[in-house]
């Protein structure tokens, strides 16, 4: 099954943000990303505005709608409230964006303001009463949700019972042991969890981390539906070009690792 590749664009607005304008244009380089093959564009607005803001997710929303078979994937903390933001532009909150442009799917991580970037699943052995709320509403307002997730079986399973669609897994672990000693130990546990969940009618998105040379092998644990890439993507771009390494990603998106 291919794989669909979702470019994350946070690291195209961080750049941005660096100076005044408009330059580099988010949304241009989301379109010449489906140009080259994304099937997704992905955003992870947050509250302190460090790289996207709402403004652009109003945008992007409607370039995504423009192509056929590509989706919009807004990331973020369900439980963030508005707040002035520092460019003098309010950040409304995550669900009132959501809300606003009822993007194809949220994936909903549970991360704080004062985290350099999202950097574990959810830990969903407390009450998760709240969090059921939130996803029964993104669902009414027929919004896809994933729940950032550990390869972790017990809490998968929770993932599962509290209504989730999908989960995505953190694939940092597996990005930092990728060629040490504790590599195939380390994936065997993201297969395991993934064959997992596949079994419990979850359906498998990855991403933090991944990059051309580790993300085959992490493709051939079982079918993942999505990856969602920027990081790694944009450092490439740099001495590869932007289309050339969208390009490179979709190539390995679109082979079936799991019948090789």
């Amino acid at each position: 099954m291919p794989t669909a590749l979702s470019v994350n664009m946070n690291k195209i607005a961080l750049l941005r943000n660096s100076r005044e304008g408009n330059y580099p244009n988010v949304v241009s380089f989301a379109e010449e990303a489906i140009k080259a093959g994304a099937r997704g564009i992905t955003v992870h607005p947050r509250p302190d505005q460090r790289h996207i803001r709402p403004s652009d997710v109003d945008e992007l929303k409607q370039l995504t709608d423009q192509h056929e078979g590509c989706e919009f994937n807004v990331e973020g903390n369900p439980f963030e409230q508005g707040v002035a933001g520092d460019t003098g532009t309010e950040y409304p909150g995550f669900m009132q964006i959501i809300d606003q442009i009822r993007p194809d799917q949220a994936t909903l991580v549970p991360d704080s303001n004062d985290q350099l970037t999202s950097d574990h699943g959810f830990d969903l052995r407390e009450d998760t009463q709240a969090l059921e709320n939130v996803i029964k509403q993104l669902q009414q307002w027929n919004v896809r949700v994933s729940l950032f997730m550990d390869p972790d079986i017990a809490q998968i399973d929770r993932a599962k019972t509290i209504g989730a669609d999908r989960i995505e897994f953190y694939t940092g672990p597996y990005a930092a042991n990728y060629n040490t000693e504790t590599h195939q130990e380390t994936l065997n546990i993201y297969r395991k969890a993934a064959q997992h969940a596949l079994s419990i009618g979850l359906t498998i998105n990855a991403g933090h981390d991944l990059n051309q040379r580790n993300l085959p092998e992490f493709l051939a644990i079982a079918p993942i539906a999505e990856v969602s890439i920027g990081h790694a993507l944009t450092v490439e771009a740099l001495t590869s070009g932007y289309i050339n390494t969208v390009s490179a990603y979709s190539k390995i998106c679109q082979f079936d690792y799991t019948k090789s």
